[in-house]
């Protein structure tokens, strides 16, 4: 098996605002001297860790990421019959093996049965905790020291296992990513425009006040986004305790998720969904590169060609260039062209997985 497969994936977006920074724009970069508008790798990874493909392939093998842990276990403790008190403090004892609880003292907010950070919980430690809470409302007890060595490595979170975690309190059982992802920019110079709008008021018959009931402003961009995902097959495949058939499973979900499904960021206002346009699939043991540099210079369409050929022929004669310059960079290749229907995402997500 091949360690490494790297995608390198061009997708276009209409008017969109997929990715806002702390102003609501678009997130945006500067590369070649040109702005590109920008969509964070958290953003990318989090639609796809949460879109329904996810859900359907990797059923039971998902994790779950929450500072809340603490209010669920105390929330179940108290269906079972178990008074606020003992409830909240075993609770507590569970929670505070993931990470520092926010607070020590009881508020209208239950912080106290918050942890300071996100932790990312394996579906065996939600089985633990659960079994936990469980016994200690069966015998009215709370939990023992040996009771609460609930913290393990997950062996069958499969978003755990390609995008990692990190428990600071305990790096012991931190999980490297053997997934890669990078901010996805646009191949092209962009601009992030503003869209002024108004709404009405259905009752507003006009005839004493003939203004909207409402105005604002907000702001989108448009472009064809170059996204590079690199897998460390290996790695994924220990990182799920060498299961073949979940280290496949995964790796398809993945595959058809980053093809085919969008971040979320205002999709009702601009129903900016996208299926990728060109996907580029390189395969081998050779360290991996990313193609971005293809684009230093914006593609602009010209009369040889439109956006997308122009971007295309672009990355293959970067990948091209690499090889004649350091050697074959990858093994083998695959690409599917939507522009020109070449290629299926079947095949390629076999040629990925094999």
């Amino acid at each position: 098996m091949s360690r490494f497969a790297q995608l390198h994936i061009l997708t276009s977006y209409p008017p969109s605002n997929l990715n806002r920074d702390d102003t609501g724009r678009p997130k945006t970069a500067l590369m070649g001297d040109a702005l590109r508008l920008r969509i964070s790798s958290q953003s990318q990874k989090r639609a796809w860790r949460t879109s329904d493909i996810f859900e359907s392939a990797l059923a039971g093998h998902i994790g779950t990421r929450t500072k809340d842990i603490g209010k669920q276990i105390h929330a179940d403790l108290i269906a079972a019959g178990v008074a606020d008190k003992p409830a909240r403090e075993w609770a507590r004892q569970i929670a505070g093996q993931f990470g520092k609880l926010k607070s020590d003292k009881k508020s209208d907010k239950d912080e106290d049965l918050q942890i300071e950070q996100l932790a990312h919980f394996g579906p065996e430690e939600i089985a633990s905790i659960n079994e936990l809470a469980s016994a200690c409302a069966a015998r009215n007890a709370g939990p023992t020291d040996d009771e609460l060595k609930l913290l393990r490595l997950p062996r069958k979170a499969a978003d755990i296992a390609m995008f990692g975690r990190m428990l600071a309190d305990s790096p012991a059982y931190n999980v490297e990513a053997a997934v890669q992802v990078a901010h996805a920019i646009t191949v092209h110079k962009s601009a992030v425009e503003d869209d002024y709008f108004s709404a009405v008021d259905d009752l507003n018959d006009g005839q004493s006040d003939r203004g909207a009931a409402h105005i604002g402003e907000r702001s989108f961009g448009a472009g064809l986004f170059y996204i590079y995902v690199c897998i460390d097959r290996e790695l994924l495949k220990e990182n799920l305790g060498g299961d073949e058939a979940l280290t496949g499973k995964a790796i398809e979900a993945l595959v058809h998720a980053v093809t085919k499904v969008s971040p979320t960021g205002m999709q009702n206002s601009h129903a900016s969904r996208a299926y990728a346009s060109y996907v580029l699939v390189e395969k081998g043991d050779q360290q991996p590169r990313s193609l971005a540099q293809s684009f230093l210079k914006p593609v602009q369409p010209r009369n040889d060609g439109d956006m997308l050929t122009l971007a295309v022929k672009a990355l293959e004669q970067r990948r091209e260039n690499f090889d004649k310059v350091y050697g074959a960079c990858s093994d083998a290749h695959y690409a599917i062209n939507v522009e020109t229907g070449e290629g299926t995402l079947d095949a390629l997500v076999q040629f990925v997985r094999s």
